[in-house]
């Protein structure tokens, strides 16, 4: 209907019976049949759509993106921008970078929408993988929205390596539970592609790939040959071998694109980065992870006793992800919220098939539309455990009184889209502060962890700061860089943390009198005056 048919009265008349029309038309659409079937499923995960692109970003996430900007900038990776993490994931954050330079947009939306087409392709490769045919009712339903579960109820942690790795590595879990009984699904190759650049972000996720492929030739000795037999079917399997070439390619391009990994920042962190931590005990007993052990050890069981053996075989495989995850936060001895992450989504995952194969056993969903309303209270028990035992919505919900949201501000008055230098020993808040401000960071560092790692202790009797002859390696190159880079480029501003993250020695570690010992920082701050203070974070700006 043109717009100069609306204002004819006889033309008028018969608008509610076309609107009527194309309604029905549209509720008969097939799509609009399928996600209506599938709604019940859906509304849990989709909850936390808005919480994920709510601030704030998650920190590590947000920090990560700008060393990607600055390197898209010109700067150099692993010689002006030093960090522990190999450069996969700095490589996979230029696509967000670019796509902020290029468009405008800002760089915060641009990494969450990433994230978002990173689900998109685990769901895509999810379903193709899957034989939907011979799965079981409140099953299949479940499994339809379980990639959507995984991306989205990350909360706070969308967008972390552990997050990445897990949504990746969904495909290629459903794909081997069906190797392991003989089968070759279609897109077998490309879940693999896409679960080996989730497991290359850290070596420590390479347990869970060995732990599943050592499962897929025990369930394919159980055919001709036995255990000789189930080793040449995977031999023959296209699979492990290209999660192992890519593995291979990625760990012999390090030396050649990227040099100073191992020739500058390994031996910077080898000292004392990788030897901070929690013992096993005290890893074990973090509330989050002792949470998910107590609901992983009876479904491990559940799974895996003798009566089970005929049951499906994808429990089993998301049993063993969970306990290469849990081998994952061991190694890494740290504990933080996002280690445990892998841990909490393969857990329910394995939860929600479980209870599912047994709803449907007892025969509860008699339709397709009951199977997803059953698998609706399964995503619900999901939803719920995360917003039990993590930080969203409460985080986003409160945003406004946090820390990030208050150093946001004192950026934007003084010193948006301006270079700034940050002494501070934590990511957060500084980021996404500096993300959310348009701030261009100038420190080699992240934060100050190095001087962290080198003052962690007190020598009784020794002056407050070592001397130039006194430091390590580390330390002395944090003292010589931030001293050079800010004569050769003085930054618009400098936030000082008064809360240095060094133990007291006799008096407060000071950053600012700690640099001032350089003659080259020394000349330029005498230019430099405080202009703004919030919380415990001092700006100073140039006077000139």
């Amino acid at each position: 209907m043109s717009l100069s048919d609306a204002h004819n009265p006889d033309t008028a008349r018969l608008a509610p019976g076309r609107a009527a029309s194309l309604a029905g038309r549209v509720r008969a659409h097939p799509l609009v049949r399928a996600a209506a079937l599938r709604l019940p499923a859906l509304i849990p995960a989709l909850i936390f759509l808005p919480m994920v692109l709510a601030p704030p970003l998650n920190h590590d996430v947000a920090a990560v993106l700008e060393f990607s900007q600055r390197w898209l900038a010109g700067e150099h990776l692993y010689s002006d921008l030093i960090d522990v993490n190999p450069p996969l994931i700095f490589v996979l954050n230029l696509l967000p970078a670019w796509i902020a330079d290029i468009t405008g947009l800002d760089g915060v939306l641009a990494v969450q929408l990433c994230v978002l087409a990173w689900g998109a392709v685990s769901f895509a490769l999810s379903l193709r993988v899957r034989d939907r045919a011979a799965e079981s009712d409140t099953n299949r339903a479940f499994l339809d929205v379980l990639p959507l579960l995984f991306l989205l109820c990350a909360g706070y942690d969308f967008g972390q390596r552990e997050h990445l790795m897990a949504v990746s590595a969904l495909p290629y879990l459903l794909c081997a539970a069906r190797r392991s009984t003989g089968a070759a699904p279609r897109g077998r190759i490309g879940a693999a592609l896409f679960a080996a650049i989730g497991f290359a972000l850290k070596p420590y996720f390479l347990g869970i790939p060995l732990l599943v492929e050592l499962a897929v030739i025990a369930g394919r000795s159980r055919g001709p040959g036995g255990l000789a037999g189930g080793v040449t079917r995977s031999l023959r399997d296209p699979v492990p071998w290209v999660l192992a070439a890519v593995w291979v390619a990625y760990v012999a391009s390090i030396p050649v694109l990227f040099p100073d990994f191992f020739g500058v920042v390994v031996p910077l962190v080898w000292d004392f980065y990788l030897d901070r931590g929690l013992s096993v005990g005290e890893l074990l007993l973090v509330p989050r992870m002792a949470t998910i052990l107590c609901l992983l050890v009876p479904l491990l069981w559940w799974s895996f006793r003798r009566s089970a053996l005929p049951a499906p075989v994808l429990p089993r495989i998301l049993g063993l992800a969970a306990i290469g995850g849990v081998m994952s936060v061991i190694v890494q001895h740290k504990g933080w919220t996002y280690h445990i992450l892998p841990v909490q989504l393969f857990t329910l995952g394995l939860a929600g098939t479980l209870l599912a194969d047994w709803l449907d056993r007892q025969a509860l969903a008699r339709t397709a539309a009951g199977a997803y309303r059953m698998a609706g209270i399964l995503t619900a028990g999901v939803a719920f455990f995360f917003i039990a035992t993590g930080e969203a919505p409460w985080r986003e919900i409160d945003y406004d009184k946090t820390q990030v949201a208050g150093l946001t501000d004192m950026l934007n008055e003084a010193a948006a889209g301006e270079r700034v230098l940050v002494f501070s020993p934590g990511i957060y808040p500084i980021y996404p502060a500096l993300n959310y401000a348009g701030v261009r960071a100038t420190l080699r560092t992240m934060n100050m962890w190095m001087l962290q790692g080198a003052y962690q202790t007190c020598t009784p009797g020794a002056p407050r700061y070592r001397e130039t002859w006194e430091m390590g390696r580390p330390e002395f190159f944090v003292y010589r860089t931030v001293a050079e880079d800010f004569a050769r480029a003085p930054p618009a501003a400098v936030v000082v943390d008064r809360q240095p993250g060094i133990p007291w020695c006799g008096s407060e570690f000071d950053f600012i009198e700690y640099f001032k010992r350089h003659p080259l920082f020394a000349e330029v701050w005498s230019h430099y005056e405080l202009t703004a203070e919030w919380d415990r974070y001092r700006l100073y700006t140039r006077k000139d």
